[in-house]
């Protein structure tokens, strides 16, 4: 028979090692909610259209003006002189600039019922737009990946705020009582980091659950701490049984202790992902149809093809906001092509495939009704080469994301930049705004969905956004 010699301090001490990050970081907080269980699913302010987010985070601004967003005016004027109002440029020189302007390096053609049009960069995505919901008006803060990134995924750049997963996993709990509500597959170290998945001052047991780490095998991602090297299945499960039973004990002497009965709910939840947690991320009981579907085992396509598939995964078992990142774990995010553009076709052949078989296998699944799939960056690309050369500079003035799913019209278009793919001009849609566009489709209110902290309400929008309800099927 196993013993334990140890007191109850030392236990708690000693099994906080065995346990997910997301309880460590309740245990490190002074604050934590005072919720009997902060992340049981709770009701929205009014109907939802969607239950859950799948976020596809293409690090670096793909160009829109080579992928969605068709403007016959570039190959017609390619390596002419124009003047461009550009906010990089004019940040750094507080002038205009004269650039040449350069063609799309992919052709373009209409596809599908709806005649959307998108290049050959993305041909399978292409085959896919009847599904998809474009917004070719997007426009946000910050020139460079660092602000910018910030701002795309916490709705600021200037001060440390919770991400858009943690605002949601807040406001509406996790589905599954036996898994985080917040999963950030493969994310960056740079460009914001850690704070693109934070909680900043929510509490932390809303934070996101990190799998894998951009520029590493997504075959060997995992969760942090999943596993108890230390104790054996039925060892781990008598301890448990033994600081549940000395929990209880300890709640009947502190009745009014909600901060108590929270730190024992983290640890609890954290228990439940190891029981649970390591059946979802299995592939192996994945037919071979539906791997091939996603690329994985293809030579391009394994690494995003498994990051896919397990979003579906999680997606399927009740995790509320599911954010994949494309990125290689470099200081110089993937799309970032300021002087190589023909790169962005290899970054595409990696991830085409793998959305175009998420979309399909979610449809096919009946989860892509009650899903929002977004595709995004933090902006696009200038319609021009910079330096002259054979790349695009950034451009946060107007770019292209789509959204498919969840309520949104399938193949619709809305909004427009320029003739040239410069700015958005017809029906602006800021970053605020699609933040408070996907909260609604959530059914949660953004003016609502508020956290007070250091004397004031916050929340995702700050004091901005409105609702594109034009787009909502």
């Amino acid at each position: 028979m196993a013993h334990f010699p140890v007191n109850r301090r030392q236990a708690l001490k000693t099994t906080a090692c065995g346990f997910g990050q997301l309880a460590l970081a309740g245990l490190l907080n002074e604050s934590v909610s005072a919720a009997k269980n902060p992340l049981a699913a709770r009701q929205p302010h009014f109907p939802a259209r969607a239950k859950r987010v799948i976020f596809l985070f293409m690090q670096g601004g793909p160009s829109h003006v080579d992928s969605f967003d068709y403007k016959p005016l570039l190959d017609e004027k390619d390596g002419q002189t124009f003047v461009f109002d550009d906010a990089r440029v004019i940040a750094k020189t507080g002038k205009q600039s004269s650039q040449k302007v350069m063609k799309p390096l992919w052709k373009f053609k209409q596809h599908g019922e709806s005649g959307l049009w998108a290049s050959d960069l993305f041909p399978h995505m292409a085959g896919k737009v009847d599904k998809l919901c474009m917004l070719h008006s997007m426009h946000t803060e910050g020139v460079a990946h660092g602000p910018a990134t910030l701002f795309l995924h916490c709705g600021a750049n200037n001060f440390v705020r919770p991400s858009m997963g943690s605002w949601i996993n807040y406001g509406l709990g996790s589905e599954n009582e036996n898994l985080p509500g917040f999963i950030s597959i493969a994310p960056s170290p740079g460009n914001g980091g850690a704070r693109n998945y934070g909680n900043a001052f929510l509490p932390p047991v809303y934070q996101g659950t990190t799998f894998g780490s951009a520029g590493r095998p997504a075959a060997d991602a995992t969760i942090r701490d999943l596993v108890n090297r230390r104790y054996g299945g039925k060892n781990q499960q008598r301890q448990f049984d033994l600081l549940r039973s000395l929990n209880a004990e300890q709640l009947k002497q502190n009745t009014a202790d909600d901060e108590l009965e929270s730190v024992i709910n983290s640890y609890e939840l954290a228990w439940r992902i190891q029981q649970h947690a390591p059946e979802v991320l299995d592939l192996s009981g994945e037919s071979a149809a539906t791997l091939e579907m996603y690329g994985v085992g293809g030579k391009q396509t394994d690494d995003f093809g498994r990051q896919c598939l397990m979003a579906r995964r999680f997606c399927e078992a009740g995790v509320r906001y599911i954010q994949v990142t494309y990125g290689d774990g470099t200081a110089n995010p993937a799309w970032d092509q300021h002087s190589n553009l023909p790169k962005h076709g290899e970054h595409a052949l990696r991830v085409d495939k793998p959305i175009a078989g998420l979309l399909q296998d979610l449809e096919q699944r009946g989860l892509l009704e009650d899903t929002i799939v977004w595709w995004g960056a933090e902006f696009g690309r200038t319609p021009y080469a910079q330096d002259n050369g054979t790349g695009r500079d950034h451009n946060p003035g107007g770019f292209t994301t789509w959204l498919a799913g969840g309520g949104v019209k399938s193949g619709f278009r809305y909004g427009a930049t320029d003739e040239f793919g410069a700015k958005a001009v017809e029906n602006k849609v800021h970053m605020h705004d699609l933040h408070a566009t996907i909260l609604h489709l959530l059914g949660i209110d953004h003016k609502q969905l508020t956290y007070r902290y250091s004397g004031r309400d916050f929340r995702l929008t700050d004091v901005h956004g409105e609702v594109v309800s034009e787009i909502f099927a």
